[in-house]
């Protein structure tokens, strides 16, 4: 029904923003690690919705991007994972991380996602590892510097390890790596393991 509203952000708080479109003004459900992303308040800003329309009203979710959308859509598709916990997952863990978690197969990960137990993160890899959508980083030339393993680092660091010790760590693990098509899971997997112990 709705692909995405434009408009002047006028309202943003933990976890919704308020967009003015002449004169109406739309509360929307976002993730609360993208509230920064969509500008300043009364600057234009675009948000990418989802309507949920249930039993007692509707709600609009709103996403910085077409493709965070998207694996919140996908989010869905997991057994056990409604709209207001696919947001809280999303809240949660930054997507590029998620995405990592879910391919290298990392519960671990997964379950310090805020309501997300053995069970749901099982389900979650199972459902969704090989089947979503890369949501794109910053652009290139913002990322010019980190390498060419410049995903992995961020990945790293959006899981609350030091950028610079990842950087340092996936170097290591890259310059060891054999090349081929699975290089890039192999090196977040021992890069991975080398910072969670202190190597």
């Amino acid at each position: 029904m709705f692909n995405s509203i434009r408009g002047i952000l006028t309202e943003r708080r933990s976890d919704a923003i308020c967009v003015d479109t002449n004169g109406v003004e739309w509360e929307l459900a976002v993730p609360s690690r993208s509230v920064e992303e969509f500008g300043p308040l009364g600057s234009e800003t675009r948000a990418f919705t989802w309507l949920h329309h249930y039993e007692d009203g509707m709600r609009l979710f709103a996403f910085p991007s077409a493709e965070e959308r998207g694996l919140f859509l996908e989010l869905l598709k997991v057994d056990g994972i409604g709209p207001n916990k696919a947001l809280h997952v999303l809240s949660g863990i930054a997507p590029s991380a998620l995405e990592a978690a879910l391919e290298g197969e990392d519960l671990a990960t997964l379950q310090k996602v805020p309501g997300v137990g053995p069970k749901v993160a099982q389900k979650m890899v199972l459902a969704l590892k090989g089947k979503l959508v890369r949501v794109p980083e910053a652009p290139r030339a913002s990322r010019a510097d980190a390498g060419p393993w410049a995903d992995i680092v961020k990945a790293l660091a959006e899981m609350g390890f030091d950028r610079r010790e990842a950087e340092r760590v996936v170097a290591e693990q890259a310059a060891i790596a054999a090349p081929g098509a699975g290089a890039e899971k192999e090196i977040f997997r021992l890069a991975l393991l080398a910072l969670s112990t202190g190597g």
